[in-house]
């Protein structure tokens, strides 16, 4: 195997992996450790779905609109197609969670799509980039890689309906004009997020604050975010109850999603702006993920104290890593 492709498969197993953990298995498996029982199933629909996306973004040189756009794609496949539950009036309750109008859970998807875009795609490719930086803009998969992946994502897409959909809101099927909706939303996102555009950075704030800020600031966005969209413990009422109009709670945490991401963006283009701080910005949002789940009760609180020591410790070691991995290459370049 050549030098570069050493490590490719490594670095696409990786992110199958991560997209899984951060995704699903750093939340839902929180209050239901039932949750790792699915890891196949959910490998396969998290896994070949952001897989998918990210070698189409790294093929095209689409960058992170790309990863955005695609991003919104795949959340509309897995819960508008998969599950069904962006329109269905029962599943999960979601429909209580907040505002439904036009026969569509409209709070329910937009906490969805800040998930799905951030913790299914952004965090894992941005992990996986750190643990291979040599293939951090290569392909991972090569054609029939690729086109094997893809046919895996659909089958995790129709597993999706074909064994939590049809088990957890028997008989029902989104109408034929939302399914059509959302194929053609879909293929919309895909044509606009790769063609092909050079991306500018926002112009750098003079500075980026330190790594712990960084890491502080990510959790509160995050658990405002998700707070304001989904009950604690993802309970069966709105969040505000009867007190604040259903629509407001969405205008404000599309407020904190779109200001949060203007405001990395800004600090990514800082001349400081280090790995480290990439880290604990991951961290900072994968631990206020968690956090968020630990009010369902007893169960939650215990399992979302221990993952959360899992993810710094494992953040903590990756940031050693490449300390170390840095300081090698640097040695090696004065040698």
């Amino acid at each position: 195997m050549s030098a570069p492709d050493r490590g490719r498969l490594r670095a696409a197993w990786t992110l199958v992996l991560l997209s899984t953990l951060c995704a699903e298995l750093t939340f839902t498996a929180v209050a239901v450790p039932f949750t790792w029982l699915l890891l196949p199933l959910l490998m396969v629909m998290y896994g070949a779905g952001v897989l998918v996306v990210r070698e189409a973004v790294v093929r095209t040189g689409a960058g992170w609109p790309g990863l955005v756009l695609l991003g919104v794609a795949y959340e509309l496949a897995e819960d508008g197609l998969g599950l069904q539950a962006l329109t269905s009036p029962r599943m999960y309750g979601a429909a209580d969670w907040g505002w439904r109008a036009l026969g569509a859970n409209w709070t329910y998807w937009e906490s969805q799509i800040g998930v799905h875009v951030v913790f299914s795609v952004l965090v894992p490719v941005m992990l996986t980039g750190l643990l291979f930086p040599a293939h951090r803009d290569r392909p991972f998969l090569r054609t029939g890689g690729l086109i094997g992946v893809g046919v895996l994502a659909v089958v995790g897409v129709l597993g999706l309906r074909l064994v939590i959909s049809a088990t957890q809101d028997p008989g029902y099927i989104t109408p034929w004009g939302w399914t059509a909706g959302f194929v053609v939303a879909i293929a919309v996102l895909a044509f606009v997020a790769l063609r092909r555009r050079p991306v500018r950075d926002a112009a750098a704030v003079g500075s980026a604050p330190k790594p712990v800020v960084v890491a502080v600031a990510a959790g509160v966005a995050t658990i405002v975010f998700l707070g304001l969209l989904m009950p604690p413990g993802l309970g069966p009422d709105a969040v505000f109850g009867d007190a604040v109009p259903l629509q407001i709670p969405l205008v404000v945490a599309a407020l904190v999603g779109i200001g949060s991401g203007r405001l990395v963006l800004r600090w990514r283009a800082a001349p400081e702006w280090s790995d480290g701080h990439r880290i604990w910005l991951a961290g900072g949002i994968l631990v206020g993920h968690t956090a968020f789940m630990m009010p369902a009760g007893p169960v939650a609180v215990l399992t979302g104290a221990i993952t959360i020591a899992l993810e710094v410790t494992a953040l903590v070691l990756l940031h050693r890593h490449i300390v170390r991995r840095e300081s090698t290459a640097g040695a090696r370049r004065s040698a």
